[in-house]
């Protein structure tokens, strides 16, 4: 591990240093055994961390806690490093649909499990005439994998096989489009209720257009109260005759008798 590589306190055997406090403040560039003698008047240690600058960078710090902090370091690193393996199917041009079946469920988990996988058509006697039968069977075990794996290198003629690589697909990755869906699904329902407003706007409409007509019909029944004195001459001269009637009484004055 690095950090026991590391010069410290009187290892270091340049002239001067740049020097970083404890508390990762700057000193700047200071004689070595002067570095030194502060960091043992703070109870710490000099330890060297970048050997190969101009001048080196010493740093003020306890080296027993730096080196464990170090250690956890480098084991955490350790245990994300995962050694690739690899998994090979092989097949025949002439294979079952049953058996390739069973070769499909052994690749998918194979691929599940995050091997890189290898699916090999070999070729036998005259078999070898015809490889387009092994490409295309290749690609179509391609294409029933791909919700577990991508092809990393296509069918490739390696004498008498023919080889297709694929690598299995990071659980990050293909748990990515998971959220999209699953909103995007709500997005049609949410639409939905939005047309509720747009169908209760009309109602209010058919109040303005009602009112309307109620207002029309006020004009038209004030034109024939206006036409109502039309008739009034008639009884003006209907009455005439009759008067002129009624006054001939009068005129019969051979009633009258004179003494």
């Amino acid at each position: 591990m690095a950090a026991p590589e590391l010069r410290i306190n009187e290892g270091i055997r340049v002239p001067a240093v740049r020097l970083i406090g404890p508390n990762n403040e700057q000193l700047g560039v200071v004689p070595t055994q002067r570095a030194l003698a502060h960091a043992q008047d703070l109870g710490y240690d000099l330890v060297e961390i970048a050997p190969n600058s101009t001048p080196p960078v010493a740093r003020i710090l306890d080296f027993g806690k730096y080196r464990y902090a170090e250690q956890q370091k480098a084991k955490e690193a350790k245990k994300r490093q995962r050694s690739v393996t690899w998994k090979e199917i092989r097949i025949t041009p002439k294979i079952d649909e049953h058996d390739i079946e069973t070769k499909i469920k052994s690749a998918s988990k194979f691929l599940d499990e995050g091997d890189k996988l290898k699916v090999t058509v070999r070729f036998r006697g005259r078999e070898l005439a015809h490889p387009d039968r092994g490409r295309v069977l290749l690609l179509q075990v391609a294409d029933r994998l791909k919700d577990h794996g991508i092809v990393e290198r296509m069918p490739l003629l390696e004498g008498r096989s023919m080889i297709m690589v694929m690598n299995p697909v990071r659980r990050d990755a293909q748990g990515a489009p998971v959220p999209p869906t699953a909103a995007s699904a709500p997005a049609p329902a949410a639409a939905a209720p939005a047309t509720a407003p747009n169908a209760a706007a009309p109602k209010p409409a058919p109040a303005p257009i009602a009112a309307a007509p109620k207002l029309a019909p006020a004009p038209s029944a004030a034109a024939p109260k206006l036409a109502a004195p039309a008739p009034a001459p008639k009884p003006t001269t209907a009455p005439a005759p009759v008067r002129a009637a009624t006054a001939a009484p009068p005129s019969a004055s051979p009633r009258k008798r004179t003494n």
